[in-house]
């Protein structure tokens, strides 16, 4: 290939033959290294992807959508509200259209959403996706630019559809795109120089929000145009070239930190003279649902940019009772996720009520909403997710006390484990003296000091306790059956000492028999000559 690169850049059918070449040279058994069909002319352009073939259907009422809504997120029950709404009006319009009933002059209901973080704006725009069955693409404003040099094209979240919808256009064309941190893109009132993340962003972003066709295939990315290549000499035929962005429902949300106080002073201004009005909800939310677009374009937004963006949402701050209820009764409870984590391991954890109340009340002083609660989790549990999956621990109680003080409390259940393991533990010794005498007709007893060394050793060397009684004790029947036999002894007391040295104990019981044997046996009668 690079002979043909020093004379230019090779024309498409030499480029396809280089490619080919290559495919069979390095993977000779792959369908992307068949030779390229000959073609006497080139063929014909792709016209535009047709959306009524694709089969979308929808058929949700707005009631129905926020029931699915209130599954995962809690409270912004006004939010909820109005997301569903604009969703329903939105896929209503783009199912007519697909039946070829389109409304002249339709205006795109693209929704933009303001509010601190964690309270599940990304939250409720994923659930809606997954109820729909659109593909979905989430996105930071800022990582984007005028150029796409500096950072980002934005014409790649289109793409990024594409992707999604496993390469199948006709669905991408009536995705859902979701920008977040779209207050970090508002031009700066005092700028000066070129403004490369900005109001050039905004303008590109608007561009996609009305109605455009953008490339499928990135023409600056060789990556893309080398799937063309191979999509070409698979299928002899090039794919639909371009997306169209009538239909795509744009979502872009922010906290806006500052237009709080650029509505406050609108506000505050109107009340004086003839222009006063009754005092509302004076808290930051209260302030937000009255902005204006004036307001937002005091902001550092372009009046054409938000005014395609006519629906408005603002979502609550979420308080302690709204945290507890997102842990006790959300599909998505971070709870849901630590029960499976210990799980792996064996181990059962209940949550009281008492120990959620507390995680909800550490997580609402962190202020950055349901983020908090993976915060408060992750310092509660961290070392109990290290310690207990390498102990014998299968179950322990999440209480408030466990909440406020884990350094303390791993401790105490690890001691209060183990005294409840040897005790166990010690009650199986006893069990194994009896199974021994049903076996052999021989008994035998364990002294409380000989039982608690028998479960020093099996927590010590990790084995259970019945299969260190048989390994110790393991030449005992034969043993303690010839002693019965010498001295007609009925039971046997074993001791630490035995338990210590059990074959050397042993080995004295055999021989002290013995010798009792002897001093028992009758003595023969003098012999009177």
């Amino acid at each position: 290939m690079q002979s043909v690169w020093k004379n230019g850049p090779p024309s498409f059918e030499e480029f396809q033959r280089q490619m080919s070449q290559l495919m069979r040279q390095h993977f000779p058994g792959s369908p992307l290294g068949a030779a390229p069909q000959p073609s006497p002319e080139p063929p014909p352009e792709e016209p535009k992807a047709e959306v009524k073939d694709s089969g979308f259907e929808f058929h949700r009422t707005p009631r129905e959508v926020k029931e699915h809504l209130d599954h995962f997120v809690i409270k912004q029950e006004e939010a909820k509200k109005v997301l569903s709404v604009a969703l329903c009006d939105h896929y209503h319009h783009v199912h007519a259209a697909f039946d070829g009933k389109e409304q002249p002059n339709y205006t795109k209901q693209n929704i933009i959403l303001l509010g601190p973080t964690g309270v599940g704006k990304t939250y409720l725009i994923r659930s809606l996706a997954d109820l729909i069955g659109v593909p979905f693409v989430k996105a930071d404003a800022t990582k984007f630019s005028e150029t796409g040099y500096v950072g980002g094209d934005v014409e790649d979240l289109v793409r990024d559809l594409v992707r999604r919808a496993n390469g199948d256009i006709k669905k991408a064309q009536y995705g859902i795109i979701y920008i977040d941190e779209i207050d970090k893109i508002a031009a700066s009132s005092n700028a000066t120089g070129r403004d490369v993340s900005g109001r050039g962003v905004q303008t590109n972003l608007l561009k996609l929000m009305e109605d455009t066709d953008v490339p499928a295939r990135a023409p600056h990315d060789i990556v893309s145009q080398i799937q063309a290549v191979m999509d070409m000499s698979q299928t002899g035929r090039k794919a639909p070239s371009v997306v169209n962005t009538r239909h795509i429902l744009f979502i872009v949300s922010g906290a806006f930190d500052g237009l709080e106080k650029i509505v406050r002073r609108r506000l505050h201004q109107a009340t004086i003279g003839f222009a006063s009005r009754p005092p509302g909800d004076d808290s930051a939310t209260g302030i937000l649902e009255q902005a204006q677009t004036k307001d937002f374009i005091e902001f550092g937004f372009e009046p054409e940019f938000i005014g395609r963006l006519p629906v408005r949402v603002v979502c609550h701050p979420l308080k302690v009772d709204d945290l507890f209820n997102i842990l006790k009764t959300s599909e998505g409870s971070i709870i849901r996720q630590y029960e499976q984590a210990f799980a792996a391991y064996g181990i059962e954890v209940l949550f009281q009520d008492e120990g959620l109340r507390r995680i909800a009340e550490l997580a609402a002083e962190e202020q950055t909403g349901a983020r908090g609660l993976m915060t408060v989790c992750e310092r509660v549990f961290r070392d109990f997710k290290f310690e207990l999956p390498s102990t014998s621990v299968r179950r322990f109680v999440v209480t408030r006390e466990v909440v406020d003080h884990p350094a303390r409390a791993l401790p105490q259940l690890l001691a209060e484990h183990r005294s409840e393991e040897q005790l166990v533990a010690r009650q199986l010794v006893h069990e194994y003296a009896s199974r021994f005498r049903e076996i052999h007709g021989l008994k035998i007893r364990f002294t409380e000091a000989a039982a608690d060394r028998l479960v020093a050793l099996a927590l010590e060397f990790s084995k259970p306790v019945r299969d260190l009684c048989a390994e110790r004790f393991k030449d005992y029947q034969f043993g303690l059956k010839l002693i019965a036999q010498n001295t007609r002894q009925e039971e046997f007391v074993l001791d630490a000492d035995a338990v210590e040295a059990p074959d050397k104990v042993l080995s004295e019981w055999v021989v002290a028999s013995y010798r009792t044997q002897a001093e028992e046996a009758p003595k023969p009668e003098p012999n009177p000559s």
